[in-house]
Formats: structure tokens, sequence, C-alpha cells
């Protein structure tokens, strides 16, 4: 079957960067002669379009140039269709497409989705809202909200909301229950996982695979900052966990399990994200993974390209 693209690009704020990356995709897709046409993302995430466009154009492949909020708000729209779905990372984490080893570099990330192999990847529903990564519930998501707020984006500046936001965390009750077992505590943050990381390689959930059909749950409860900044330290850097023992639940420090779903009660209604991006927060959230929501183009098995940040056309 001819492979037939749309492309999508933020709008707002033409940089010199942007203006190279359209250069480079319309000279590189001509050059593979695949039809395209290069669309506008929307901060509203208002693709209710799409569906009719790509049956009655028949199109196979949506590329998305953007961060993970821009991948969710589209991707959304797209379960159950038969198109695959491309990303051209431009976002301030990337967290999605690092996970699935897409490189930084326009070029190179181009090269991946040519090449064509996709594989079915999952999601999680949150209340009903889809995340296709990373959600997470308290000093994380509280950091998402002040990053939405800034005018300059990228990561320096999460880097600095992040260590605002470390030395006035609170840590906030939870309630979890999991195939019948309940697991109360307090915790800084918890984050429910489909990618191992956060983005920029900043690693969460060391176990986390896009595809095995389970969500990696990781709660930081309640400790000095200085164990805090540690422990996080330890599991970033070394992907060292430690899981809850049995049906337990019982740990002193950051908590991991996997598990297909679960209810997570959040009497204090601590903030909230969605992929990186803030949402609207919930007394209660029923939480449940979607087995092979869509089709990303990615690195072929045993090919590893570097996901770390590289100069646009190299």
């Amino acid at each position: 079957m001819a492979r037939r693209f749309i492309y999508f690009i933020n709008p707002i704020s033409g940089t010199k960067g942007k203006e190279k990356v359209l250069e480079l995709i319309r000279k590189k897709t001509s050059a593979q002669q695949i039809p395209f046409e290069i669309l506008h993302s929307n901060a509203e995430g208002n693709y209710g379009y799409l569906r009719d466009k790509i049956a009655s154009e028949k199109i196979t492949d949506v590329i998305i140039c953007g961060g993970d909020g821009t991948v969710n708000s589209i991707v959304s729209s797209l379960l159950g269709l038969a198109v695959n779905v491309g990303i051209i990372p431009m976002g301030s984490g990337n967290g999605l497409a690092f996970a699935a080893k897409i490189p930084k570099a326009p070029s190179k990330a181009l090269d991946i989705i040519f090449k064509g192999h996709a594989e079915a990847v999952d999601s999680f529903y949150i209340n009903k809202k889809l995340s296709c990564m990373l959600c997470g519930l308290g000093f994380d998501a509280q950091v998402a909200h002040d990053f939405a707020k800034q005018k300059k984006r990228g990561l320096l500046t999460y880097v600095r909301q992040s260590l605002k936001n470390f030395i006035k965390a609170p840590a906030y009750p939870f309630q979890l229950s999991i195939n019948g077992s309940e697991l109360n505590t307090e915790a800084f943050f918890i984050s429910i996982a489909n990618s191992n990381q956060f983005g920029n390689n900043f690693t969460i959930a060391p176990k986390a695979s896009l595809s095995d059909g389970l969500l990696d749950i990781v709660i930081v409860n309640k400790m000095s900052k200085a164990r805090l900044l540690y422990a996080i330290l330890r599991q970033v850097f070394s992907g060292e966990i430690r899981p809850y023992q049995d049906k337990k639940f019982q740990s002193d420090g950051i908590g991991y399990f996997q598990t297909k779903k679960l209810t997570l009660h959040n009497p204090q209604h601590a903030p909230l994200h969605i992929d990186g991006d803030p949402a609207e927060t919930s007394g209660r959230f029923h939480i449940e993974i979607v087995v092979k929501a869509f089709c990303l183009l990615m690195s072929e098995p045993g090919l590893t390209p570097n996901p770390s940040p590289e100069r646009e056309g190299s």
C-alpha cells in the first residue's frame, strides 16, 4: 500500500529552528516520493476532523512534530484507526520518543519514519482520559502546572521549577486499591507509567515497557527531603528499584509494582499531570491499561540510535 503522510507542527512562534525543520521535512519527504500535507497542531486538542480525513484521503501515517502533550492530544483522536504514528521530538521532555529510542535530531527521526517499522504500543486511561506514557499526582504534577505558566520553556526552566517546588513540596495522603488489596500511604508523588522516564532520559520506572500490557506504579513515600533527594537520584542514575513485598505493599522509600489497573483515592486533591501537561485533578481515579493502543514508528529491534539531543540536520 502506498504511503501518504500528514505532518503536524505547532504554528506558534515560527522560530528559525522550526523553519529549518519544515524545510527538512519538505525536502526529505519529497525525495521519498511520498505524498504529504503539513497541518498545524492546536492548543485546544481539536482533531475531531482527522478520522474522516484519514479515511477519505487514505492517510497511512500521522507524524507529530512536538512533545508529549501534543502527541497525547493527537493520538487520542486516532485510537482504533489503522494508521501509524511517527514522532519528531520537539518538546521539552520528549519522554515517549526517547523511550522508543527515537533520536532528537529531526533528520534521524525522519529516517526512522521513512523505514516504516511500526510496533503496537500500550497506553492507559485515567478517568477516561488517555495517557500515552506517564501521569503523576503530587510534586511532579505541581512542577508541570508551574512550568506551563512560564514564558520560556526548556530543560533549564524545568529544573528551576523542580528545585523551587522541591523545597516546599508537601506529602499527600493516598489510598490505592489493587487486585483486592488496599494501600494507605503519604507520598510526595505517585507516578503511573507506561514509559520508563519523565523525559530527557530522566528515569522513573526502570522496568517499564511500552508494550508489556502492564502499568508501572512508582510511589515516593514521605521521608526527609535529604533522603528524598538521595532516593530519587539513586533511582534515576542506578535504575535501582525496591518492589513492594507480596500484597502488603510495605516500603520505607520508593515503592514500585506493576498492575493492569487500579483505583486511586486522592482526598486532598493533589495536582495531576497527564503526559507532562497539567490536568484537572479529582478525589478518585480509575486507571486501566489499554493494550496495543496505537502503532508507533520506531527503530527496528536491535537498533538503538542515540536519543540524546543532537544538532538539527545531523
